[in-house]
């Protein structure tokens, strides 16, 4: 059983509360974080460089000029990737970047990086994240007041037009929903402030946890 401390929607302590036992059950892993990090990364990318081959490129149909006399180098087409305006050789192709990582396994990372944050904590479990107007000034007092002085995951069950307005011009604030968290923004902010039904949910391997 791991206790933690829970914060109400002020922001000041109220207690403490148990972390959802799948938590406690999860082991560390490394190598399987890093696999779940490199996957989300890749997930991310478009794919679609691309450069045209001689083939591609219209024109070059006749030979710029007979073969000898000249002077000049023996070519057959003016598209050729030795000429300015030619086909590129081995450019890149339109490509898909998608890797697969079974869902237990992402669940596993996704449980072994929010257990090290509650083991070093970064985690503020919140009974719920209100504020009364939509201000950059009132957010920031709730961070502070939940004592947090780095970058921060704001995760909640739902979107809060009041929150995600306070927020984007806080340097290092990100807000989620639970449906969007993944092991890559988990790790790239320092604090993670959840509320408490939010962790259950992250929590169990049979919620869709992420999107990427």
């Amino acid at each position: 059983m791991i206790m933690a401390d829970l914060y109400g929607k002020n922001g000041k302590k109220a207690g403490e509360v148990e972390v959802p036992a799948v938590f406690a059950q999860t082991k560390n892993s490394p190598g399987l974080v890093h696999q779940a990090v490199v996957r989300e990364l890749a997930n991310k990318r478009s794919g679609t460089a691309a450069t045209k081959t001689r083939g591609m490129i219209y024109g070059g149909g006749a030979k710029p000029h007979r073969q000898k006399g000249t002077g000049r180098a023996r070519a057959g087409s003016n598209r050729s990737p030795l000429w300015v305006g030619g086909g590129t050789i081995f450019g890149p192709q339109p490509r898909s970047y998608q890797k697969k990582l079974n869902k237990k396994m992402r669940q596993a990372a996704l449980n072994a990086v929010v257990l090290d944050k509650i083991n070093s904590g970064l985690i503020k479990i919140v009974e719920g994240l209100e504020i009364k107007e939509a201000k950059t000034k009132e957010f920031v007092a709730l961070l502070k007041q939940l004592e947090v002085d780095g970058s921060a995951l704001i995760v909640a069950i739902d979107f809060d037009e009041k929150l995600n307005l306070a927020s984007r011009n806080v340097a290092g604030v990100k807000m989620l929903t639970v449906g969007c968290v993944n092991v890559h923004d988990l790790l790239k902010y320092q604090h993670l402030v959840i509320t408490q039904e939010a962790l259950t949910m992250v929590g169990s391997r049979g919620n869709k946890v992420e999107s990427a």
